[in-house]
């Protein structure tokens, strides 16, 4: 087989946070005594940095709804998790055929990598890239520097169930595998599909046969 890179997604991809995320938005907004929002309109932004789904619902200073969230979501909101019940076979799976796996999140790395020990797969992967203060979107140069210089003759594939995973698979020119299991419609993870695309219902009907038909595709 091929050296392959398999970067997975986290929310709605390997795990479902929804419960926590809620919650965090309900604390940040009851906070500063701010009017409440629909939960499938706050359901429609998880995948996207925070500050970017914030501004669709106020004017209010960005920057302390975001650290307010984050200190809510750090101490009760990532604890508010379920994994997936078919990651763990997957992941040992994966490994098995000696396929390097890897973490691109909108989450800040720092909770991304205390959300995978809480759940007891972050030895699974080889990295793990969150928001940091370089890094500030899945589509940043600096993610695109990381993948070529670190894995320069490996093939990737993108995992993830927002349209940002597919932009983060589109810069890296690699086949993207798009899940059901979140916001996005199937329209919306087949659109501009200038890479090799599989649209899944969620991540249990993902297999490595599926996985070398898409890295011979491209």
């Amino acid at each position: 087989m091929k050296d392959i890179v398999l970067s997975f997604d986290l929310d709605f991809t390997l795990i479902d946070n929804t419960t926590g995320i809620l919650n965090a938005f309900r604390y940040t907004f009851e906070t500063y005594n701010l009017p409440g929002v629909h939960p499938k309109k706050l359901i429609s932004t998880i995948g996207m940095p925070l500050h970017k789904a914030f501004k669709k619902f106020t004017d209010f200073d960005q920057n302390k709804l975001v650290k307010t969230f984050r200190d809510f979501y750090s101490r009760k909101g990532m604890y508010q998790v379920e994994l997936y019940p078919a990651v763990p076979k997957l992941l040992n799976r994966f490994k098995a055929h000696n396929l390097i796996l890897g973490v691109v999140t909108s989450k800040k790395q720092e909770i991304a990598e205390k959300l995978l020990n809480h759940l007891a797969i972050r030895d699974y992967f080889t990295f793990v890239i969150g928001e940091t203060d370089k890094i500030k979107k899945k589509t940043d140069p600096e993610v695109k520097s990381f993948f070529f210089n670190t894995y320069p003759k490996h093939s990737y594939i993108i995992v993830g169930d927002n349209v940002s995973d597919k932009k983060l698979a589109i810069m890296l020119g690699s086949p993207f595998i798009g899940l059901l299991s979140g916001t996005s419609s199937k329209s919306d993870l087949k659109k501009d599909s200038k890479i090799p695309t599989l649209i899944l219902e969620d991540i249990s009907k993902l297999t490595i046969t599926q996985i070398i038909e898409l890295i011979n595709r491209k």
